[in-house]
């Protein structure tokens, strides 16, 4: 269940393999990334989402397989000939440069002359919002303004795609989801491929076009965030993107396992209703915008419910009794 991408593809991964010893970090993974788009690499930790960034980049070399750019294979050149920029997790911002110093380094490298590119630097920081801050060093910025300054580099040396390792992962919540609404923003202007690679998955719902799930290595689906949470490819899928109330499907004869209903389709009452499945209330917690109950139900299965901020509030509290029932056209057939 995969859905095609929207434009000409850019990256074209053909059967890429990884082994590290024993560990299988790629599985003839297949894959393709399109011109423009912005494209999320999602998973646990040890799944192999990061190994295939860094072959990707030219810091891994696959063992089996080709990875194609324009449709060129690109595995045995080196990362400064790949036209691609990485931006790291830690930043990996040169301490002893400003600003400026930092977002040009790359400029200097590749023999650009001064007045380009000090047109380049001062066009790149005024695209992340950093205007007046050149001559400051790193040690003199926030997270965010750190974040800020490594993707100006990324940006500045006019890469095809820019490639985010965990981006977001040293910033706080708050933080994190304006610099997701700045990066997509970022994204839109210059057309740049970007694909970030995050074990968020809210993150990557959020500022994806397109999305990977892997799981042990292999590519378990891929399409839009809303596609592959409202039709998860299997249990994993299901499990991982978002919460899942899972239950044993019937047999009807089309190959699901598992019917699959997320809780906020569920409804909770304190009183009884046609069909409703009773139970008592184990957990209940409030985050603002929603509150979610934990209800063990009389046959021993706890189901997850999320009610939403706009609905009539519930006086409902852990070791009440409730009741919870769903439509019909919440459940989704899902295969293991």
């Amino acid at each position: 269940m995969s859905a095609p991408p929207p434009a000409a593809p850019l990256v074209r991964f053909e059967a890429v393999g990884k082994r590290f010893g024993d560990v299988v970090a790629a599985d003839g993974v297949d894959l393709e990334l399109a011109e423009g788009e912005f494209f999320a690499l999602l998973g646990p930790s040890g799944c192999g989402k990061t190994t295939l960034m860094r072959m990707l980049a030219g810091f891994e070399r696959p063992d089996a397989g080709r990875i194609l750019l324009n449709g060129a294979d690109i595995a045995g050149l080196p990362p400064h000939r790949r036209p691609s920029s990485m931006m790291f997790q830690t930043y990996a911002l040169f301490p002893h440069l400003t600003v400026e110093q930092n977002v040009g380094f790359g400029l200097k490298q590749q023999g650009w002359d001064k007045a380009r590119a000090a047109a380049r630097v001062e066009a790149m920081l005024a695209l992340v919002r950093l205007e007046g801050l050149n001559r400051r060093r790193p040690h003199q910025l926030s997270g965010g303004q750190k974040q800020r300054v490594a993707l100006a580099r990324a940006l500045a040396v006019e890469p095809r795609i820019v490639l985010l390792d965990e981006p977001l992962a040293a910033l706080d919540r708050k933080l994190r989801e304006e610099t997701q609404l700045e990066l997509k923003a970022i994204q839109r202007a210059t057309r740049v491929t970007f694909m970030i690679v995050t074990h968020d998955q809210d993150e990557a719902m959020g500022v994806a076009d397109r999305m990977a799930v892997m799981q042990a290595g292999r590519i378990a689906q891929v399409g839009a965030p809303r596609e592959v949470y409202e039709r998860p490819a299997n249990r994993f899928v299901a499990e991982f993107i978002g919460e899942a109330n899972l239950f044993p499907a019937k047999d009807t004869g089309d190959g699901a396992d598992f019917t699959l209903v997320r809780p906020e389709r569920m409804t909770i009452a304190a009183e009884a209703s046609p069909g409703a499945i009773p139970g008592r209330v184990a957990e209940v917690a409030y985050f603002g915008d929603r509150t979610r109950y934990v209800v063990k139900t009389d046959a021993g299965k706890p189901l997850l419910v999320s009610q939403a901020a706009g609905q009539a509030p519930l006086s409902l509290q852990p070791g009440d009794p409730a009741f919870v029932s769903w439509p019909k056209n919440a459940e989704v057939k899902v295969p293991a």
